[in-house]
């Protein structure tokens, strides 16, 4: 008799396993038809083909988990053993899956916003600086939203075990304890959220915005809730967290417009000639893509130590051209006085003394030669 249990159990168990991978192979198989079908009833629509692209997985795996509930459900007798854990087991399945799928919406809300506001992929000028900003909002907006919503379900998820209630109930019934909770993250987590809020939607820096900080040229590569990344001009990363921006000064080159003056300084000898030095400025630029036209100007700022100082203002669009017109320009200055005015650069003059004056200085008669206190 014993056998004859072990036997049926058995042969229910491996029955109960079919229907559960038949189930959910069946529900692997809808979904993948499913979003086949939308595709092709809508290839030109970019709104249908983010949907699928976004949401194909979650939707997968709510009807997997749905199928195989129905599966259970219509194998195993509520009152087996084991059978209370199984259907918590779904239930926490099936809310994460939801939590996966909101998520996958608020990223495809993202999406089109980004793609109808911000045009897609942006470049630094002033043509999109509003662009730059609705991005940066945008995806703010989805992090806060994705983070909300994870919260949520991980609240959901919890509220399904009837212990959670009496814990949370016991944990939280304290005062104190609750003042403390909220004080700490008012001064570290949520500090840091309302701080990436801010300079979001300030404006004071976006997402693509030319920044100099702790002495560092960068672009600004990503903002998040809590932290903000830089490329450095030499293809690093400084990691920065929101309140830095909240805090401390910072440059930030593009907030406004993209064109920029820069300057670049020379020190030449006494004689160089200024005029023809304007002159071949002017040809320079003439000659060069990279300046804008806007401004130009050469002129002497200081005459000290036996140099001239000569300050090169130039224009350009933006901060790289720029950076690439000052090198252009400082070489070639460089190169044409070397090959027309050799005299007028920097060189250390030393005055060689008289016989007369070099005597006298050393004590010698200049008449004998011998030292002229001599007797």
């Amino acid at each position: 008799m014993p056998e004859e249990l072990d036997r049926g159990s058995a042969i229910h168990l491996a029955a109960t396993t079919a229907w559960l991978a038949g189930a959910i192979a069946g529900a692997w198989v809808l979904g993948w038809a499913l979003y086949w079908l939308l595709q092709r009833v809508s290839r030109r629509s970019a709104l249908v083909n983010d949907f699928a692209a976004l949401t194909r997985m979650p939707v997968r795996v709510i009807l997997m988990v749905i199928a195989a509930r129905i599966a259970v459900g219509a194998t195993v007798l509520a009152s087996a053993p084991g059978r209370g854990w199984v259907d918590q087991l779904f239930r926490i399945l099936m809310i994460a899956a939801m939590t996966w799928l909101v998520a996958a919406f608020t990223l495809l809300a993202e999406r089109r916003a980004i793609a109808r506001f911000a045009g897609g992929e942006l470049e630094v000028s002033d043509a999109d600086r509003l662009q730059r900003r609705v991005k940066t909002q945008i995806t703010t907006l989805r992090r806060l939203a994705i983070a909300v919503v994870v919260v949520l379900g991980t609240a959901a998820a919890l509220m399904t075990f009837p212990s959670f209630t009496q814990i949370g109930t016991t944990m939280f019934a304290s005062a104190g304890i609750l003042s403390v909770v909220a004080g700490l993250a008012a001064q570290t987590s949520l500090g840091s959220v309302f701080a990436g809020m801010q300079i979001s939607f300030s404006d004071a820096v976006r997402v693509g915005d030319v920044v100099v900080l702790e002495g560092e040229w960068g672009r600004i590569e990503e903002i998040t809730l809590t932290y903000v990344v830089v490329q450095i001009w030499d293809q690093r990363r400084l990691i920065l967290p929101t309140t830095y921006f909240t805090k401390t000064p910072f440059e930030n080159w593009t907030r406004r417009t993209t064109d920029l003056l820069g300057t670049v300084q020379l020190d030449v000898d006494f004689t160089a000639p200024v005029e023809p030095m304007r002159a071949e400025l002017d040809r320079l630029l003439s000659a060069s893509d990279m300046w804008d036209g806007r401004s130009s100007g050469l002129v002497v700022t200081d005459a000290v130590d036996g140099y001239l100082r000569v300050r090169i203002t130039v224009s350009a669009a933006d901060s790289g051209a720029l950076f690439n017109l000052r090198c252009a320009v400082r070489e070639g200055m460089v190169e044409w006085l070397q090959r027309t005015h050799p005299t007028a650069l920097p060189r250390w003059r030393v005055e060689q003394p008289s016989a007369s004056a070099a005597a006298g200085d050393s004590g010698l008669d200049s008449d004998t030669n011998t030292p002229a206190y001599a007797h």
